[in-house]
């Protein structure tokens, strides 16, 4: 358990916990270990869990292939020690996005149920307003990245002429 307060301490999502509350989130965890090459969930599953990475390395990726038959998979991100995915699940049960795959030998990922956070964040409101705003500022950064990376690809991209 101490192990896993640790890893949470380490993790952006749950900055300015306090230790009560990062024992409390512990408790809700659940160590999963995947090795390379292992896919943690597809691309259009249902989306129900928050991962945090302990260990190892999670690359996200998208299929741009044209439908099921052909499958192009582009890594977009690499997420490594600290960083969490699936954060959308915690607003909605909609879609996964992408999909998500272990990129090291050994990736130690702590899965947290969506009913089971949630309940939490309804029974302890600061531990709640607390995870939202970490939860919030995490995917305006990933939102900013993202628009700095279609920009880029938008203005610096050599134009082909025909």
């Amino acid at each position: 358990m101490n192990n896993m307060v640790n890893f949470l301490k380490q993790s952006d999502i749950f900055y300015q916990f306090t230790p009560t509350q990062l024992e409390l989130v512990a408790n809700l965890c659940q160590e999963v270990i995947f090795n390379t090459g292992d896919i943690i969930f597809q691309e259009n599953s249902s989306s129900k869990e928050l991962y945090v990475i302990a260990q190892g390395e999670v690359d996200i990726l998208i299929n741009r292939g044209s439908g099921n038959i052909e499958k192009k998979e582009t890594a977009v991100a690499r997420l490594r020690r600290g960083q969490s995915f699936g954060e959308v699940a915690l607003v909605d049960e909609g879609l996964r996005s992408a999909s998500a795959r272990a990129s090291q030998k050994d990736t130690h990922l702590l899965i947290i149920q969506r009913e089971k956070l949630i309940i939490l964040c309804e029974t302890y409101p600061q531990l709640g307003y607390r995870l939202m705003y970490n939860l919030a500022a995490d995917l305006a950064m990933k939102i900013r990245n993202t628009d700095l990376r279609i920009r880029e690809q938008l203005l610096y991209k050599p134009t082909d002429k025909k």
